[in-house]
């Protein structure tokens, strides 16, 4: 069971949670969010979550390099990602970095942080469909999802999502 939202109670405010990756759609999600965030005086989370690889190595050593390796390349994709919100709207997110399943570590958040009022995702642009993480979580969990869901249309450009944000 997920905690009632207290981002507009007295000393909380209002943050809009992105996961954050690799891909070419997640910018226009982090452009959204900080400039609805400076908008609104709420904040921006960002969640980085390690999808551990099936049938990879649990040899003691080996799996040690391999998560400190997986922290290292979340920490940096991570850092561009709050310069990038930083330049866009001068607002610094708050971080998360969580290992297991996407969906289930993004309600886990939100169960931790009662001031994560609205996720943040961008569509992906190919011809394979929205991407993976908008078809698990607006496609299977949207009607019990403990929050609302902004999709963004990855083919927005910069200034087409500032003026709607």
């Amino acid at each position: 069971m997920i905690a009632p939202r207290s981002s507009f109670h007295e000393g909380h405010r209002r943050k809009f949670l992105v996961v954050i990756d690799d891909t070419p759609e997640c910018d226009r999600a982090i452009v959204y969010a900080a400039k609805r965030a400076q908008r609104t005086a709420g904040g921006v989370v960002m969640l980085y979550v390690i999808v551990p690889e099936a049938g990879a190595p649990r040899w003691l050593g080996v799996e040690e390099v391999m998560r400190a390796e997986a922290y290292g390349a979340a920490d940096e994709v991570l850092a561009r990602a709050v310069e990038r919100a930083r330049q866009i709207a001068g607002i610094i997110p708050e971080t998360a970095i969580r290992e297991g399943n996407r969906a289930e570590e993004i309600v886990n958040l939100i169960g931790a942080d009662t001031d994560i009022a609205i996720l943040v995702l961008a569509a992906g642009t190919d011809s394979e469909g929205p991407g993976p993480l908008v078809t698990a979580i607006a496609g299977r969990a949207a009607g019990t999802f403990p929050v609302p869901i902004t999709i963004v249309p990855g083919t927005l450009s910069d200034e087409e999502i500032v003026a709607g944000a």
